[in-house]
Order: C-alpha cells, then structure tokens, then sequence
C-alpha cells in the first residue's frame, strides 16, 4: 500500500466515525435551526488549524448566513510562521487565560443563541475559555474534537479542564492521537493529519440538517451560489442577500452592548 493509499483508507474510517455520530448531529443540528429561527446566531471558534472548520461553516459556497465566525488573527494567522505573526507567537497567545473573555466581551449574547467550538486536542486554553464563557452566559455549546487525541493529550487550562468538559454535545473527528495519519518507513513521525477531514465532514453534514430544518420551517436560507449553478445575475442577488441578512442578525450583538 502506498501512502496515499493508506492515507485515503484511513479517511474512509473517519467517514465512518462521522456516519455512527449521525443522530449525535441531528440533535445538534435542532438547536443551531432553532437559534437561527429565533433569529439569532450560532457563534463559531476555533483557534489554530481549527480556523478551517470556521470558515467552512460560512461563509463559503453552499453556505447561509445564521453563523458568527469569530476568527481572531492573532491566533490563526499562520502563513508568515515566523518573525512577526509568526507561528510561535499565534500557540503562546492560545494558551493565555482571560483572553476569551476578552474576545466575547465585544457580543451581546443570549441564551437563545447557540456555540460550536472546535479544537483537536480540546487542550488549549482559549478554545477551552471560550466554551466555559458561553455556557456561563446560558449557551449552549456543541464542541467538535478528537476524542483520542484529546483523551491523550494534557490540559493547559489552569484548572486542568478540556473543552469537552464545557459541552453539552461532543462531536469526535475520528482523528487519531497526534493527528497525523501514515507512518513511513525511515521516517521517526507520522505525517498527514486527519482532524481536518473529519471536521470538514461533521461542519458540512450539521450544514446540511440546519438547511433542512429551516426549509421545513417554512424559512428556506439564502444560500450562497455559484453563477455556474443559478446564473450570474441571481448569484449575485443571492450573495448580496446574504450578506445583507449576515449584517442584520450581527448588529443586534453590537447595539444590545
């Protein structure tokens, strides 16, 4: 088997441990349809790598608004690695206590809104903050996670807590301890993670729920489309409506301060 191979039939069993967790999503999926219908928002973290899954739920093709991704750059910018920005500065800042309390200070939040928090270890301590904030504010947080990884792997929070200690639903990516998936003969570490994959596929199944819930509900979302799909003209209606609604719904937690 080559290692493509193997990293390719490793995926196929993330795809299954995505599959059994499917009841685990749908009732997720209820209260992320039932802030949105309450015409609240589903705020969305994750520092790190975990930014992937942030911008995975919006926005981006075949998304809707309904989401707050909130992205800090300090913690996520990690293109430059070193120097200014760099990489060694972005996993100090992830590990310092009070700064979710910072980050969340500047929303207005309800217990009609809901959380989805992602970190593969489920270990550091902002991610791990950021959940404990919002269920002190009455909000419900659904957390996405590596169950081995972060079973594994030693807290950073001062009171020793993981993120799945503050969830009230724990979605596993099926990634194993230490993320990367193929070990090479010669090489001393594996290499090619897989919380990414696993992430990527409960984001967009969770996606794919709320979508229907609100269209049963009578409030089909605005979805946004490529042109190649619907034509240039309504995707661009559709995008501007989008947006539109995205501002609307993010006002409330600014003017409510």
């Amino acid at each position: 088997m080559t290692p493509a191979e193997d990293y390719l039939e490793k995926c196929e069993r993330i795809l299954k441990r995505v599959r059994d967790q499917l009841p685990t999503v749908s009732r997720a999926a209820d209260w992320f349809a039932e802030t949105i219908l309450a015409g609240r928002m589903v705020h969305v973290f994750g520092s790190g790598h975990s930014r992937i899954m942030v911008e995975e739920m919006w926005p981006r093709y075949g998304s809707f608004p309904g989401f707050n991704p909130i992205v800090e750059l300090s913690l996520t910018f990690h293109n430059l690695v070193v120097g200014a920005n760099g990489q060694r500065q972005a996993m100090f800042l992830e590990n310092v206590s009070g700064l979710a309390s910072r980050i969340l200070r500047n929303f207005a939040l309800s217990e009609m809104d809901s959380a989805l928090v992602v970190s593969s270890s489920g270990c550091n301590v902002v991610p791990v903050e950021m959940a404990e904030e919002f269920r002190r504010r009455g909000v419900r947080v659904v957390a996405i996670i590596s169950e081995a990884h972060a079973s594994a792997s030693t807290s950073r929070h001062p009171q020793g807590k993981k993120l799945q200690d503050f969830a009230d639903i724990i979605l596993d990516t099926g990634a194993p301890i230490g993320d990367a998936m193929v070990t090479i003969d010669g090489l001393e570490t594996p290499v090619a993670p897989g919380s990414t994959v696993g992430g990527v596929l409960l984001v967009n199944a969770l996606k794919a729920e709320v979508a229907q819930r609100l269209t049963v509900a009578g409030h089909p979302p605005t979805v946004l489309t490529s042109g190649a799909v619907v034509g240039a003209e309504r995707a661009t209606e559709l995008f501007e409506a989008a947006y539109d609604e995205h501002a609307h719904r993010i006002a409330q937690y600014y003017s409510e301060l």
